[in-house]
Parts: structure tokens; C-alpha cells; sequence
């Protein structure tokens, strides 16, 4: 195998793209389950056992196509990452600021509608937005780091370990990669969420971003952005590592159960409507999974020198669990939905297959085939 072979091969897993020149794996047999051997096109056993058929998927050589697993590929899920949480997370600036406010101080903010109507009356319409550029600002960021990331890791540990094992520990490959992934997003995420969230909570700190920065570094030091990352670490991985795990097997399971006819022959108006649904009950038990540590971060937040101990004293296991959980429910579920049709709707505007839903079958060797001939 010449060098070209080798590093396009890199790029792209053995299971899915093969050259001429290379040992290869079927692709009916990975991906639709069955032997591509046929009585008019034998198969031969190469020197590992390997089964090669005749029916091969060459890597992609049209012009302007993005390889997947490239570097192309990669930038590409990163700025459908930044536009799926970027705009998601600031359309829904208002919900995400009565729950703030509720998690903080719940005898004023008692519940959804109440505290939309104490926004209403203290600070008029605009007021539902206040924050906003923080939230954009760091949501696409978080966005551009857990997308991205997280097909890379997916890709590189579904490549420790080998097709077989990435088959049949294909969730754990899910829920190892979105970790991962979360761990680096949290990173650019932090201060932008510190900086949000004071702003939001304790009206007259700062009109937004510009200047509320500034007043936060002055007031806890630089430092003090990185005062929730913990919490937030708490609160994201445990989320991110639902919504990509619970995401990959709901769709799965849709186009198992629920569609007639395999993904491929689905219209891609069709294939976006599953990438919502499966986004929106996967986003019901991120809520879930990540509220406690939700509510840790408005409290540390929002209350200079305040600890974890401080927030679970006042709160209250129970309040900890439940505080403001309905709305988070209703949002995160709406959110989660919106980013994955957004994220797949990019990634086929740019020629690239929707996320989820086809999952190659568990290599057989060679001899195994032949003994089933």
C-alpha cells in the first residue's frame, strides 16, 4: 500500500471506505447486516481470513465532496455545532432567565408564569433578553467544542477498538466520546456562563457582556470565571454524555421499529423529523440527569464566595432535584430537538449524511463465511 493509501485510509474507518489495493470488509455485510457474496462474484479469503466480496464502497473522489472523517469533515460538524447551540440556546434567552431566576430566589419568582409576569413588570420586554450575548457567545463556543470533539473521539475510539468491539460497545464508544467532548467545551463555555448568569440574576450589575466582564474580573479576579467549571463539568458531561448516547440509540431504534424502509431510501425531509424527535426525548432526560448540578451553578454564580455546601444547605437536597425542573424540562427538551435537526440539517446542506441510525454489523471472518457457503 502506497503512502496516499495509508493516510486517506487514516481518516476513514476501515469498516466504511476501502481501496482497491487494501483488505477490505463488505459493506452490505457492515452496514445492511448481509454477505454481499453471491454465486456469480465468489469471494476470496485474503492472508488474515478476511472475507473480500465483490461489492466494494470506494472512498469518495467527487470534487467538493467532504471526506468523512477529513479534516473538512471535522471543521464541518464544528460549524453546524456553532450554529445548532448558538442560535438555540439564545432563542430561548427568556425561559432560560425566569429559570435562572426561580433557582435563585424562589420566594420572588414562585413559578413559570409568575416570573415571567415579575420580568414583565420590573424590566419590560427587553428585559427578557438581558444576557443574551454571553449566552451567544458561549453557547457557540461550547457548541463548536462538543460537536467537533465529539466525532473525533467517536472516531478514535471506535478505531482502539476495532470494528468488532466498536459494534458491539458502540454506546459506551457514544458516552466515552460525548465525555470527552464536554470536558474541552465546558472550558470555553465557563466564563461566558459565570458572566450570564450574574448578569441575569442580580439586576444593575451590568447591562451584558461588554461591561460585565470587566466588573466580574475586577470583583473575583480572572480566576473567579472559572469559579463554576466544576459544577458546570457536573452539570454538562452527565447532560452531554445523555443527549449524544440516548440520542444515537433512539434514532436507532426508530428506523428499526417505526420506519418501514432502511434509512438510506428516506427522504431527507423525513430523516431531519427523526433527528428532532430523537433530539427532543433525548433532551427530556438530559433535564433530568444534569438539574442538580443546574442549580449548583446559578447558586455559585450568582453568590460571591458561596460553596457547594452553602448551595445544597439552603436549597435542600429535594429543591436540588426539582427546583425549576418543570421549565428545564420544557427547554431543554425544545433545545435538544431544535440542536440536532439544526446540527444534521447543515450537515446535509453540506452533503453529509444525517447523524444516527445505521449500525454495522459485528465483522465475521473469513472461515466463518465460508463455512456458512
Amino acid at each position: 500500500m502506497d503512502l496516499s493509501d495509508r493516510s486517506r485510509q487514516s481518516l476513514i474507518p476501515s469498516f466504511l471506505y476501502s481501496s482497491a489495493a487494501s483488505r477490505t470488509i463488505g459493506l452490505e455485510r457492515n452496514i445492511l447486516g448481509r454477505s454481499p457474496v453471491s454465486k456469480a462474484a465468489p469471494a476470496t479469503v485474503a492472508n488474515d481470513g478476511a472475507l473480500m466480496g465483490s461489492v466494494v464502497a470506494q472512498a469518495p473522489k467527487e470534487p467538493g465532496k467532504i471526506e468523512l472523517y477529513s479534516p473538512m469533515y471535522y471543521a464541518a460538524c464544528t460549524a453546524g455545532g456553532i450554529a445548532s447551540c448558538g442560535l438555540t440556546h439564545t432563542a430561548v434567552t427568556p425561559l432560560d432567565l425566569v429559570k435562572c431566576n426561580m433557582q435563585i430566589d424562589p420566594a420572588k419568582y414562585k413559578s413559570i408564569s409568575s416570573g415571567f409576569g415579575v420580568l414583565l413588570k420590573e424590566q419590560g420586554v427587553r428585559g427578557f433578553f438581558r444576557g443574551w450575548v454571553p449566552t451567544l457567545l458561549g453557547y457557540s463556543a461550547q457548541g463548536a467544542c462538543k460537536f467537533g470533539f465529539y466525532e473525533f473521539f467517536k472516531k478514535y475510539y471506535s478505531d482502539i477498538a476495532g470494528p468488532e468491539y466498536a459494534a458491539k460497545y458502540k454506546t459506551l464508544i457514544y458516552l466515552a466520546g460525548s465525555a470527552s467532548a464536554e470536558v474541552i467545551a465546558d472550558v470555553a463555555l465557563c466564563p461566558f456562563e459565570a458572566v450570564k448568569v450574574r448578569v441575569q440574576t442580580q439586576p444593575g450589575f451590568a447591562r451584558g457582556l461588554s461591561d460585565g466582564l470587566p466588573k466580574f474580573v475586577r470583583s473575583e479576579g480572572a480566576s473567579g470565571l472559572y469559579k463554576g467549571l466544576v459544577p458546570l463539568w457536573g452539570r454538562q458531561i452527565p447532560y452531554t454524555m445523555m443527549k449524544f448516547a440516548s440520542f444515537e440509540t433512539i434514532v436507532e431504534m426508530i428506523y428499526k421499529y417505526s420506519i418501514p424502509r432502511p434509512k438510506d431510501q428516506c427522504s431527507k425531509e423525513l430523516q431531519l423529523g427523526v433527528s428532532f424527535a430523537g433530539g427532543y426525548i433525548a433532551g427530556v432526560f438530559c433535564a433530568i440527569v444534569s438539574h442538580p448540578a443546574d442549580n449548583l451553578v446559578s447558586f455559585l454564580n450568582n453568590a460571591k464566595g458561596a460553596t457547594v455546601g452553602d448551595a445544597v444547605k439552603k436549597l435542600g437536597l429535594w429543591g436540588l432535584f426539582t427546583r425549576g425542573l418543570p421549565l428545564r424540562i420544557v427547554m431543554i427538551g425544545t433545545l435538544t430537538g431544535a440542536q440536532w435537526g439544526i446540527y444534521d440539517a447543515f450537515k446535509v446542506m453540506v452533503g453529509l449524511p444525517t447523524t444516527g441510525g445505521v449500525t454495522p454489523a459485528v465483522p465475521a471472518t473469513g472461515l466463518d463465511k465460508l463455512k456458512a457457503a
